[in-house]
């Protein structure tokens, strides 16, 4: 093993022990940096042996490389989009910074380089009026119905990320107090409150497992597969995008969209928006605050619809 895999190895081994940081997001650091260290054994000409080497002229010789590759679509070619290229920017600022830390290298010359601006996109949601429709697509009479029904209440009744639903056990809810404890990003826990319809959909689940919340069940998965193993992140993509697709015609229709639509409709209702950054287990506010970008527009749409001269509002 060269000594770039060998800091690769454990810079990923870093990332999950001690930033705790998700199998997929370990995995796209691995592909991010392999392409930028295979990059520069054809930019030096040799295998890399001290990482001092590295500045930021070929940094950016990577990234414009990386920007005019080309993803075959059919007969077209697109290129890699400035998300793309600001990710895997982030991937080795990351990773410089990580040797600096270690003492294999004095600076970090990927420091100063400047991200790609970013067209943000605004967070699809599901209207409220849609929202019971949306929970009882599910059959009630069938274990992989109440299942699906349990996961989809629990996912709009708290706005917990994917991964952390899909990796609670049976113990981590209290029924009684009505909250759920997350394990969420970078090793934090946090406590959310969840209402009385989830609450009563994971109880008939798990009636339907002969499972009770009176008896202690450890680490038992809380959702699980035909196979009795913890759900995948996969099937939960699969069954809820079928389940959505049938209420919305969004293109974006992932399990992030009852994330999205939790926020929304919290802050059309009046929360803190601070409590709701919170909920989310967000670590700051600028993450939260796309969602009031939401509500802006919405207002605006409303003032078309209804103001005598709202029609000829100019919009940007």
């Amino acid at each position: 093993m060269s000594k770039s895999e060998q800091s690769l190895t454990q810079f990923l081994d870093y990332l999950k022990k001690e930033r705790f940081y998700s199998k997929h997001t370990i995995k796209a650091y691995k592909k991010d940096l392999e392409d930028f260290l295979n990059f520069l054994v054809e930019y030096f000409g040799r295998s890399l042996t001290d990482f001092n080497e590295i500045n930021r002229e070929s940094i950016r010789f990577y990234l414009g490389n990386e920007y005019d590759k080309r993803i075959l679509k059919g007969r077209s070619s697109v290129p890699y989009s400035s998300r793309t290229i600001a990710r895997k920017l982030a991937s080795v600022k990351s990773f410089l910074k990580y040797l600096v830390r270690v003492e294999l290298m004095k600076n970090n010359p990927a420091l100063l380089l400047k991200t790609p601006k970013i067209k943000k996109l605004l967070p699809n949601f599901i209207d409220q009026k849609l929202i019971d429709k949306l929970m009882n697509l599910p059959s009630a009479e069938t274990p992989l119905g109440l299942r699906d029904r349990a996961i989809l209440e629990l996912f709009y009744s708290t706005g917990m990320r994917l991964s952390e639903l899909v990796g609670l056990n049976v113990n981590d809810l209290d029924p009684d107090k009505q909250l759920v404890l997350v394990f969420g990003k970078g090793g934090k826990d946090r406590l959310i409150p969840f209402g009385k319809h989830a609450k009563l959909a994971i109880v008939e689940y798990l009636k339907s497992r002969n499972i009770s919340f009176n008896t202690d069940w450890g680490k038992n998965p809380l959702f699980i597969s035909n196979r009795q193993n913890r759900i995948s992140i996969s099937t939960v993509q699969r069954r809820i995008r079928g389940y959505i697709g049938q209420v919305s015609h969004s293109q974006r229709l992932g399990p992030h969209i009852l994330r999205h639509s939790f926020a929304t409709h919290l802050l059309d209702k009046g929360a803190d928006i601070r409590s709701v950054k919170d909920l989310l287990g967000h670590s700051s506010l600028s993450s939260t605050q796309v969602y009031t970008h939401i509500q802006s527009e919405k207002l605006k749409k409303i003032y078309k619809q209804a103001h005598p001269h709202g029609s000829k509002m100019e919009t940007k």
